[in-house]
């Protein structure tokens, strides 16, 4: 899937709150600061042609949808990051936060003993 850019990062989260919308739905939702419908029309269509927003038609309309789950998305930029900015190490990504205290230890230790947990479970 093709990067998104920061104006259809934010249309796309219309939809993992909303559900499913129509563009001028969307257009209501920037209450004063409305952008032209024909702008988040274009948003639209581009996250579609990406591969991250459907269509179906309702009358004369189209009602669009997400077609790939937030969390999903979540995960494919961590490892985006991961790969770009940690030489694809989780171990140096998570050293970073220790470092930096947003990781306390004992968050750490909790974190281990679920791992070990669904370890333990999945053996046979």
């Amino acid at each position: 899937m093709e990067k998104l850019t920061a104006k259809e990062e934010e249309v796309l989260r219309f939809f993992w709150k909303h559900g499913d919308l129509h563009v001028k739905d969307i257009v209501e939702m920037y209450g004063e600061a409305q952008p032209h419908f024909n702008t988040i029309s274009t948003i639209v269509r581009s996250l579609e042609e990406k591969g991250y927003v459907g269509h179906r038609q309702e009358g004369k309309t189209y009602v669009y949808f997400a077609v790939v789950a937030e969390e999903d998305m979540g995960k494919k930029s961590l490892s985006s990051i991961v790969g770009r900015y940690f030489k694809n190490s989780y171990l140096r990504v998570v050293s970073s936060f220790v470092e930096d205290g947003n990781i306390p230890v004992e968050d750490l230790r909790k974190l281990l003993d679920e791992v070990e947990k669904k370890q333990n479970n999945a053996k046979p």
